[in-house]
């Protein structure tokens, strides 16, 4: 084998168990050791890797089925093995396998029932979604940091266990936290700061819920979509005809990686193509040149994204995922570009019903969006580009209303940076875009993918017959450009004034970052909850007083000794100050994308 090969996922409970295996002693080892050996030389053979700790000593991974599902898939040839802590921090290091129960067979399920048959929690349930709670709670206190591997280690436990007894959904969020920890303590480069918030909060917010939901009020409690799902369940979805829109490439922190070909058929519903397995960036980088697995298909899916498919005997998941069965023919078809019929319908809605749109699906549990809810598909012209605290994002012209685009991941294996940072080199370009929204005080998307808008000069040059770039995947250059034509009012921009709802965010971001203690510094919140009140967010002002008293009120016992904080209490006013604030996100962002101009030609 050339290169080196990744380290296989490891199954949660693996991981968990050979953690909690460790002495107390080992356990104090375990971060240093599992950064020593994230570094180490490893070679692969078939489905096992070689990680080399000296001239005398190895750990071997033995991954058959592509992951490790076993303890004794680990072994260790040093002195000390089994229970060294080389078998716990190399589990600790690979990526986290998200390994689903098994469930029956079947392509076909009964229809829903219209109105939710509720079921309480078991006492199972209840108590793994306890043990979930409070180890956020705990990871939540002690900050990136502080969240080592042992207390990953108690996360990917509680997220096993919550699994077996029938809650993939916040057995997911967990998984999904552990995965972003560990992009924050190791630099990664495609790590960002408000993913890990997003993932605490869904984590949180669902085992809250779980805990305190009553079967009876299903107004305020669907317990079922608390659950979720542990499983996509295909249905017939018979004969379709479906156009290629774009592909997007898929890094995601359970160690899957690959490509999703998004297609429409001709009343404009989207489905999607996935070829998502275990892996890592350069899977993310190459999975577009791959043959789409879908009936007798050969085609990739850079390919399918600018081409057609006719399918019979489709099977189609809620989500809109196309299934690959043995029933399942598909052949190629003609395609369309994107100012042609069926396809140009997608850009004919105006920009503010998309974003009304998008914005309430962003509010329903994910496993109830339709396919594509939170896409937009607009013209633009590029306008250049704006300095934020996080770097710079281009700025575009739509129907008069200013938009900020942005990455969608910053890893460098992938294109999505030094597309946009060449497109924002070229003000007064004219693009029809599809970007994934983004909830903020202005209109902000993720820019996914570029085409050329009909009727417009000064436009993307494509190669032949593709009609449009796949931001995360084709490499612009310089020469796919048109000269710059700087538009009036364009130059000198400057980024506007924050919305104090921003300080609200901060705070929780902060927490969510350094834990507890950076938030229990005297004098914090004075000036922040004054700005929030100020501007009418009065709420706002509430529940960030809470979260700093939350973060600092600390008992003392009979000798005056000073008790341990509150975790419990922190974590329920972090997370109302989350909640709070993405909603309020949601409301301002969907006025700010009340002031565009409803038509799409005229920019």
């Amino acid at each position: 084998m050339t290169g080196t090969p990744p380290l296989p996922p490891v199954a949660p409970a693996v991981t968990a168990g050979l953690v909690a295996a460790l002495s107390p002693r080992l356990r104090k080892r375990l971060d240093a050791a599992t950064a020593k050996l994230a570094g180490l030389p490893r070679t692969g053979e078939g489905d096992t890797v070689r990680v080399r700790i000296d001239d005398g000593t190895a750990l071997e991974l033995h991954a058959p089925t592509g992951r490790i599902t076993s303890p004794d898939d680990i072994r260790c040839a040093c002195l000390l093995a089994p229970a060294c802590v080389h078998r716990a921090a190399i589990a600790t290091a690979a990526p986290v396998a998200d390994i689903a129960v098994p469930a029956p067979a079947t392509t076909t399920a009964p229809e829903e029932p219209a109105t939710p048959q509720e079921q309480p929690l078991t006492p199972e349930q209840l108590a793994a979604a306890r043990s979930l709670w409070n180890a956020a709670a705990s990871a939540l206190e002690a900050g990136i940091d502080g969240a080592g591997a042992v207390l990953q280690a108690e996360l990917l436990g509680a997220a096993h266990t919550a699994r077996l007894t029938g809650l993939p959904r916040p057995a997911t969020a967990a998984i999904t936290v552990v995965g972003r920890l560990r992009a924050a303590r190791a630099a990664d480069p495609a790590y960002r700061l408000a993913d890990l918030t997003t993932a605490l909060s869904e984590l949180l917010h669902t085992t809250h819920a779980l805990t305190r939901a009553d079967p009876h009020d299903t107004a305020r409690h669907d317990t079922a979509a608390l659950r979720g799902t542990a499983r996509r369940t295909y249905r017939p979805g018979g004969s379709l005809r479906l156009y290629g829109l774009f592909t997007e490439p898929v890094l995601a922190d359970s160690g899957h990686a690959g490509a999703v070909t998004w297609t429409a058929d001709a009343e404009g519903r989207l489905y999607t193509v996935p070829d998502v397995m275990p892996g890592g960036p350069e899977r993310a980088a190459t999975a577009v040149t791959r043959t789409v697995r879908l009936g007798d298909t050969a085609l990739t899916h850079r390919e399918l994204s600018r081409a057609g498919l006719a399918l019979s005997g489709a099977t189609v998941t809620p989500d809109g995922r196309l299934g690959a069965g043995a029933a399942v023919r598909a052949v190629r078809a003609t395609g369309a570009a994107w100012g042609e019929a069926p396809l140009d319908q997608l850009w004919s809605t105006p920009p503010a019903a998309q974003a009304a749109r998008a914005l309430d699906a962003l509010a329903l549990p994910e496993p109830q969006r339709p396919p594509g809810a939170d896409l937009l598909f607009l013209d633009v012209t590029v306008l250049g580009a704006l300095r934020e605290t996080g770097g710079e994002v281009l700025v575009a012209d739509c129907g008069g209303l200013p938009l900020r685009l942005i990455a969608a991941d910053d890893h460098p294996s992938l294109a999505h940076r030094d597309n946009l940072r060449l497109l924002a080199a070229a003000p007064g370009l004219a693009l029809r875009i599809v970007g994934r929204i983004i909830p903020a005080a202005h209109p902000r998307l993720a820019l996914l993918a570029a085409g050329r808008p009909p009727g417009r000069d000064n436009v993307l040059r494509t190669p032949p017959g593709s009609g449009h770039t796949d931001i995360g995947h084709d490499r612009l250059q310089r020469s796919d450009l048109p000269p710059s034509r700087p538009l009036p009012g364009a130059t000198g921009m400057a980024e506007a004034a924050e919305a104090p709802l921003h300080i609200l965010r901060r705070r929780t971001d902060q927490a969510a970052a350094a834990g507890r203690r950076t938030l229990a510094l005297p004098g914090r919140d004075g000036a922040d909850a004054h700005r929030l009140r100020a501007a009418g967010l009065r709420t706002g002002a509430a529940l960030l007083g809470e979260l700093h008293r939350a973060a600092a009120d600390r008992g003392r016992d009979v000798f005056g000794r000073l008790l341990p904080a509150d975790a419990d209490r922190f974590a329920r006013a972090w997370l109302a100050a989350s909640l709070y604030a993405d909603s309020a996100a949601r409301t301002l962002c969907a006025a700010a994308w009340q002031d565009a101009d409803p038509p799409q030609g005229g920019l």
